[in-house]
């Protein structure tokens, strides 16, 4: 059986320890003394990242922990594996709540609780395939920032000592909708710290997350299916510790209305068909490479149960919303590469008046009105609020890949 966890420290991270474990031993007892004894509110805490966020922060004992999630099925095996944890601490008020935070049973569970001193949310559409038509796309931006502005308005009442709000290094020069709603996202956030501490963070890539291409690999082995990956697409990469690690130094250790980064170095970008390659391997296979998916699927339906080779197909992504690198900052943002040895610093972040962000919440809103909008409305409503936008439709979305 693969071991996951040493297959992507040896084969995607290329590291046999987190990157951010250096600045959290450096600044243990500043964390100790942020999280320790205090209430923590975790918004899409089933999640790959949320989840690994809650990990990061038990260890430093906090009071009370509730986890807000749609997905019960989800809050259901985080707490049987913070239960089955050797050594975890979980605090004695510990609850998980299946609701969407825009939900007036949030609002009341917030409000009961008078707010909590740690406010993490990872409540987000975060796949691309998430904007294959004009329906997506609303539901897209309804989430990650017309209920997240709705969310950040009852903080105001409860304000937390630490606020975090996950971002992705798509945010940088967007080209997809999923990466310009979290760059708006970014903006509104940042008008809200005038009334209490805002952080988020770009960063790459989370090795095996839930819904990612490479977790679908264990899926078709599972089902005997074919592999697809892209063989021009460079993306970087971290464990789902990390991912949890980077949000909360971020949280907790970032000031007001800074945006953090993994120091990860151009080499450190792998195309997801390299991975793939490892993962054959791994599971002792050979590769048996198809030209086209119904080469591939004839194929494995015909595997014999001692079969060698593993049939994959590799192409040139040609969906809406691709971006060949990635990147985590653009020119003109100020960047500190010293604070951290792991982190890189946007600071002293640009904040866009509250005035110009509830005009373009109430454009999106009369767009979503109408009963014929469009998804090119959607664009070019915000490319009129993100000038560096870049979208070019294709024609076809992730959706119809295998």
């Amino acid at each position: 059986m693969l071991n996951l966890k040493q297959f992507i420290a040896e084969h995607v991270i290329c590291r046999s320890t987190s990157m951010f474990s250096v600045d959290i031993e450096a600044n243990r007892k500043t964390l100790q003394k942020e999280i320790e004894n205090k209430s923590v509110c975790v918004i899409g805490g089933a999640g790959s990242i949320g989840s690994s966020f809650i990990r990061a922060v038990l260890p430093f004992k906090p009071s009370k922990l509730i986890v807000i999630d749609l997905n019960e099925n989800g809050l259901a095996e985080l707490t049987r594996d913070l239960r089955s944890t050797y050594n975890m601490y979980v605090p004695i008020e510990y609850r998980t709540y299946t609701l969407n935070f825009a939900d007036p049973i949030f609002e009341r569970i917030f409000c009961e609780e008078q707010g909590f001193d740690i406010v993490a949310n990872f409540s987000a559409h975060k796949h691309v395939r998430s904007e294959k038509d004009k329906y997506s796309v609303q539901a897209l931006i309804e989430n990650n920032d017309i209920k997240a502005k709705k969310f950040l308005d009852i903080l105001t009442i409860y304000p937390p000592k630490h606020f975090f709000c996950v971002s992705t290094d798509k945010a940088a020069n967007p080209v997809n909708i999923m990466g310009a709603s979290k760059r708006i996202m970014e903006d509104m956030i940042m008008a809200y710290a005038s009334k209490f501490k805002v952080t988020t963070a770009r960063f790459a890539n989370v090795a095996f997350s839930n819904g990612s291409l490479p977790d679908g690999w264990i899926q078709r082995v599972m089902k005997k299916q074919p592999l697809a990956a892209p063989n021009d697409v460079k993306r970087y990469f971290v464990s789902p510790e990390e991912s949890g690690q980077i949000c909360m130094l971020a949280c907790i250790l970032g000031n007001n209305g800074e945006i953090f980064f993994p120091k990860l170095g151009e080499k450190q970008m792998l195309t997801f068909s390299s991975i793939c390659d490892e993962y054959v391997r791994a599971i002792g296979y050979e590769k048996e490479e198809f030209i086209t998916d119904d080469e591939a699927k004839k194929f494995a339906s015909e595997m014999a149960f001692d079969n060698k080779k593993y049939p994959v197909v590799y192409f040139k992504s040609d969906t809406t919303g691709e971006k060949a690198y990635e990147e985590f900052y653009i020119p003109g943002e100020k960047i500190n590469m010293e604070r951290f040895t792991s982190l890189g610093v946007i600071e002293e972040v640009e904040k866009r008046p509250m005035v110009e962000i509830e005009a373009f919440f109430n454009e999106m809103e009369r767009i979503f009105l109408k009963p014929d909008f469009t998804k090119e409305e959607v664009v070019e409503a915000i490319k009129s609020f993100i000038p560096n936008f870049e979208h070019e439709e294709k024609g076809k979305n992730l959706d119809q890949k295998m």
